[in-house]
């Protein structure tokens, strides 16, 4: 089956993950959603990623991540979730088909980390509140 790709929308109706994307140069946002689009059509389970989409562990666990880097050796990433179950578990969230969700996404100086309040305030805030949710807030 065919893996589609949402977006997820927060209560205010803003969509977080476009709000990054539009703000990344043009040809970062161009790889990115190349990858995406990548990730969608292998589908994701079988899709090797290649250091650019990597599951993500410890307490991001249950997240992957689209990883590239633009001007100034600057690091984006994009944060996604899998939703892969059942036909019925996945009509009960609102989807016809498996899907990658899209959280949000962040930006780094090369040689930096993201510290994990960073991953709270800007990731994990938002995947729970599109967990606990349902049907789930997607922008399709």
């Amino acid at each position: 089956m065919q893996w589609g790709i949402a977006y997820y929308q927060a209560p205010d109706g803003s969509i977080p993950g476009l709000g990054f994307l539009d703000g990344c140069p043009v040809k970062v946002a161009a790889n990115i959603y190349a990858v995406l689009e990548a990730v969608r059509a292998a589908p994701p389970p079988a899709f090797s990623g290649g250091g650019k989409w990597e599951a993500m562990h410890g307490t991001m666990a249950g997240y992957y991540e689209i990883r590239t880097t633009g001007p100034g050796r600057q690091h984006y990433r994009l944060f996604c979730r899998l939703e892969n179950g059942s036909t019925a578990e996945l009509k009960a969230l609102g989807f016809d088909r498996p899907q990658i969700v899209v959280i949000n996404g962040m930006a780094k100086k090369n040689a930096s980390l993201f510290s994990d309040r960073d991953y709270e305030k800007h990731v994990r805030y938002l995947g729970d509140e599109y967990v606990r949710r349902t049907p789930t807030p997607v922008a399709k």
